[in-house]
């Protein structure tokens, strides 16, 4: 594998008065010029193909470009399709790449097509293969119905060539230039006359009740030739297609214009479509291979977004920054040097506070078990993500490499168990529960078990539905294998050796529990909990967007070194909120805030579902009930996942606030 790297600092050298901030802000630097430079940083291809004309092909040169085809998938359903199944031109001799279990999840069946093109050799209107319909068959039928709903539902091709996706690029109605890596089957206008998808950019399409089908492509492939280092091999630098739409009069008079191809909506004759391709070649010297993906990614939606996603998180955290080093350099130091000059008990009588606690505030809380069997679950799933999301942002996953990012985040996860098991078990004998093996158990079971079933409901839809994205039986039982035989006994190691030791606490706890005052509205848990949600989730709400956009609407997602930097403002910031709520909380003399502090920052889940419900309605065409619930039950997924490890960081965060705190309170 080949990978570039631009290099341009070294933020963890740098000697600064406020190390923290400013190594965020170093990193923030490095990782955004990056993202905005350097699109090779983020993709690296794979190792070079090299091609040349057929006259001087070799064992390390082709003369063939072979088009693969990838599932066809649509913003107005969740179900994705294989191309087999529609009714267009098949290879007679289909090859399946091998794939990794990201793309198995994933639903990526990667097939070859008929369309292959002599290497720098022009060809117009070249005949692929020729459909027949007739309304007397009823399996001719079943095809051409498929076809309108995949019209009417704007499913879209998505074509390979050189492991480089195949981009379709139009002028939108503002003047700006958009390219898209798919195109539609075709489109289809209404009974109305209302123009639907593509049909709004060719006038030609003007028939109503008419589905317009886009049976031929003008492709154009661009290469870099070198012949002083590469011998004279070119390499593939770019892919790009126009889809039109023809009706062919005959196969022997195949001109590509004329009048569209129809299929109308009702019909009783019978027809044929006849599938074409115009293809050329064309030097271009100014695009490199390692930056071919440069053009990919000149469509996507720019950084300025991105710039102002992350200024908006350096200014939240400079806010509670501020906040908590006036608590802890001011108030709390204050505090803590009075407490301890105090010579008389009288003294002590007359102080009030988070000073008064120190024989409660390390009382077990309620449903312990459950609080460490999160806390576990949240450490694996946060280890996970730190390392997914540091590889992806230094290129390794990037989507040049389809399905990896998938691939490591499970293998990650299962390898994980150890450390899950570990702080559960600790935490759990901590606070004095004695079924350390129950608590193994639900380490192992519980919140993978909720995940499973949901994927197992959704895969049972898709396989009801008929989705290429539909799991194989053999997998799901690859997938359970890997849970039961790897993470789980990977989970009892940890949890063996959690369950002998525990965090020393730095004052004793009082049999008697002490009175907690009647607290004001202010100071009530369900208020410090939803406002410690929003400024966490005010954080990554953009990126948020970006992200949804990536899995529901089909864009292309490669600013790794921006999510890497948020997903850090994230964790910063859920620490902040919950140490300073914690700390409202302790001066109100309310000593229960073991369970507050993991949902003070996990509530930001609460909000992220809130908004991905908003991006339902607002900015998603999703239309049918199985693609509705397949949303949700993924989104349902994703949701606990940001549950698990939020509440886990900003639980973690007060832990040790809390003990360094009483640790310098001397008590008698």
């Amino acid at each position: 594998m080949s990978t570039r790297f631009r290099m341009a600092t070294n933020p963890w050298r740098l000697r600064l008065a406020r190390p923290g901030l400013r190594w965020l802000l170093g990193l923030g630097l490095f990782l955004g010029l990056q993202a905005s430079r350097s699109a090779a940083f983020y993709l690296p291809g794979l190792a070079p193909v090299n091609f040349c004309e057929a006259s001087r092909e070799t064992a390390t040169c082709k003369s063939t470009v072979a088009l693969f085809v990838n599932r066809l998938d649509s913003v107005e359903s969740v179900l994705p399709y294989e191309y087999n199944t529609f009714d267009f031109c098949k290879d007679s001799e289909k090859r399946n790449p091998s794939e990794n279990l990201g793309q198995v999840l994933f639903g990526e069946r990667i097939s070859s097509s008929p369309y292959k093109f002599p290497f720098n050799r022009t060809g117009t209107c070249i005949k692929v293969c020729v459909k027949s319909y007739d309304t007397a068959n009823d399996d001719q039928e079943k095809k051409l119905a498929f076809l309108r709903k995949g019209i009417r539902l704007n499913y879209q091709h998505h074509w390979i060539i050189d492991n480089m996706p195949v981009i379709w690029c139009r002028n939108t109605g503002d003047g700006t230039k958009c390219c898209t890596p798919g195109f539609p089957i075709g489109c289809f206008i209404t009974k109305s006359g209302e123009s639907k998808h593509a049909c709004l950019i060719h006038p030609e399409f003007n028939k109503s009740n008419i589905y317009f089908l886009f049976n031929h492509v003008d492709i154009t492939i661009a290469y870099h030739e070198d012949s002083g280092r590469n011998g004279g091999f070119a390499r593939l630098v770019s892919a790009r297609l126009e889809p039109q739409s023809y009706k062919h009069s005959g196969e022997g008079r195949l001109a590509c214009n004329g009048p569209p191809m129809e299929i109308p909506e009702e019909h009783t004759e019978k027809f044929n479509v006849t599938y074409t391709y115009s293809v050329q070649f064309e030097e271009n010297k100014s695009i490199k291979w390692a930056s071919r993906w440069d053009y990919i990614l000149d469509s996507m939606p720019h950084t300025n977004i991105q710039w102002l996603s992350i200024m908006n998180s350096f200014v939240i955290i400079l806010f509670l920054s501020g906040m908590v080093a006036i608590i802890i350099l001011r108030t709390l130091h204050r505090d803590i040097i009075r407490y301890n000059e105090m010579s008389s008990s009288e003294d002590a009588q007359e102080d009030f506070g988070w000073k008064l606690l120190h024989g409660d505030v390390f009382r077990p809380p309620r449903s312990r078990m459950l609080l460490s069997v999160f806390l576990g679950q949240g450490t694996q799933v946060l280890i996970m993500t730190f390392i997914t999301l540091l590889l992806a942002c230094l290129g390794f996953l990037s989507p040049s490499n389809r399905g990896a990012l998938m691939t490591c985040a499970v293998v990650l996860w299962v390898l994980l168990g150890t450390p899950a098991g570990y702080v559960s078990a600790r935490m759990y004998k901590t606070l004095k529960g004695v079924k350390w093996k129950t608590n193994f158990l639900l380490t192992a079971l519980l919140c993978p078990g909720v995940v499973f079933a949901d994927l197992f409901f959704m895969n049972v839809i898709l396989w009801v539905e008929g989705s290429s994205a539909a799991i194989s039986f053999g997998t799901l039982i690859g997938i359970l294998a890997m849970w039961c035989g790897i993470s789980v006994p990977l989970t009892f190691v940890g949890a063996y050796f959690g369950a002998k030791k525990k965090f020393r606490f730095p004052v004793c706890t009082n049999q008697i529990p002490r009175h907690i005052p009647q607290q004001s509205f202010f100071t009530k848990p369900l208020f410090g909990i939803m406002i410690g949600g929003i400024l966490p989730f005010g954080c990554v709400f953009i990126q948020l967007f970006l992200i949804l956009n990536s899995i529901w609407s089909h864009q292309m997602y490669f600013m790794f070194g921006f999510l890497f930097l948020v997903f850090i403002i994230l964790l910063i910031t859920c620490s902040e909120a919950a140490v300073l709520l914690c700390y409202f909380y302790l001066c109100a003399e309310d000593y229960h805030w073991w369970w507050r502090a993991f949902f003070t920052s996990s509530f930001t889940a609460v909000y992220l579902l809130i908004y991905t419900v908003h991006y339902f309605f607002t900015k998603l065409q999703i239309t049918g009930t199985a693609s509705a619930i397949l949303y949700f039950g993924y989104t349902m997924v994703m949701v606990l996942i940001f549950f698990l490890f939020t509440g886990t960081v900003g639980f973690f965060s007060c832990f040790w606030f809390i003990i360094k705190i009483y640790s310098v309170v001397k008590v008698d």
